[in-house]
């Protein structure tokens, strides 16, 4: 394992938890977006998590291509996430701020996959 890669992955691991502690709490989203906004949030949150460290286990000398494909999704993933944070706030759910430090978060990973992609491909 590449020490970048496990970096990104720890910044997938925290980007999960803040998720999950900013959605669980009823008095920032209350119970009409649970199904809906909610359970996304979090999902997505743990697929991102999940597609680095298949990722990583990924051979990069035998199935780089699988590799590759997993960090595309990976990065697809953090558009998601973008958009249900900029959703949430747009809804009242966030203050601008709250959004920012989340959005950051979201934006670090991704572009530290894109680097990883990149890198990659070369």
């Amino acid at each position: 394992m590449a020490e970048a890669d496990l970096k990104v992955i720890t910044k997938a691991k925290e980007l999960a938890v803040h998720s999950f502690k900013l959605t669980s709490n009823c008095n920032r989203y209350p119970k009409k977006y649970r199904h809906s906004l909610v359970d996304r949030i979090q999902l997505k949150s743990l697929d991102l998590y999940e597609s680095l460290l298949e990722a990583n286990r990924i051979s990069n000398v035998t199935h780089k291509w699988e590799r590759c494909e997993m960090i595309t999704r990976a990065i697809t993933i953090c558009d998601e996430m973008l958009f249900y944070i900029e959703l949430s706030m747009l809804l009242g759910l966030l203050t601008d701020k709250s959004a920012e430090y989340w959005s950051q978060m979201a934006r670090d990973v991704k572009y530290m996959s894109l680097a990883w992609r990149t890198k990659e491909r070369k």
